[in-house]
């Protein structure tokens, strides 16, 4: 499976199952999508790899840790390799082609906006859980 940014700038290519998605609802990750939620997952980094456009990439952090890598031409979120020191974080919107994942996690539902209807079985969580824990979650197919 592949994925690439809007402009086609950035690219990279994932092997293996895709783990689940989760979507985040907080009022971050709301900002960064111009949604409701922001739908992703962890990848084990032995799994991603980039096919080019590195150098396109520009990163805005918070203090607290809140991290966004994008393409510095069209402004699409991308993959970021995460603090944990093993996974990439991946935006689902980028990846291209079907897959068998879908939302098994919502966080944050605690923080979502007033209009925003969360529909489905996946588990909401008010809060975020231990990563531990939602690796779990997301890699459990059912």
């Amino acid at each position: 499976m592949r994925g690439v940014c809007l402009c086609g700038a950035v690219e990279f290519s994932i092997t293996g199952e895709l783990p689940n998605f989760y979507q985040c609802h907080c009022s971050l990750c709301r900002k960064l999508s111009g949604s409701a939620s922001d739908t992703a997952t962890f990848l084990n980094a032995e799994q991603f790899s980039w096919v080019k456009g590195q150098t396109f990439i520009k990163s805005f952090k918070l203090p607290s840790g809140y991290r966004s890598d994008f393409c510095s031409t069209c402004g699409s979120t991308v993959p970021h390799f995460m603090e944990n020191g093993r996974q990439y974080w991946i935006p689902a919107g980028l990846l291209e082609g079907a897959c068998d994942a879908k939302v098994s996690a919502h966080l944050y539902v605690d923080s979502k906006a007033s209009w925003d209807c969360i529909s489905g079985d996946a588990q909401q969580y008010e809060q975020m859980p231990a990563m531990d824990e939602l690796n779990k979650k997301l890699q459990t197919k059912q």
